[in-house]
């Protein structure tokens, strides 16, 4: 899992366990609302400090999204 989207689900409130087999993860809508907020805050604050031409690209690397 990327670190920084890790990071942020730690911040929103979901707690991974190391040692289990399997990553099935239940978490509530308002955890899930809290994640997605901190990832658009996240992008905002990419998109606030740079270009719009290079915008994108920074979003993607900082999330590890490669399409």
């Amino acid at each position: 899992m990327n670190e920084k989207i890790r990071a942020l689900a730690e911040q929103a409130g979901i707690h991974f366990e190391e040692n289990k087999q399997s990553r099935t993860h239940y978490v509530s809508t308002a955890t899930l609302d809290r994640f997605a907020e901190l990832i658009v805050l996240e992008c905002v604050s990419i998109a606030q400090a740079g270009n719009a031409i290079a915008v994108s690209d920074v979003i993607k690397e900082t999330f590890g999204v490669d399409k």
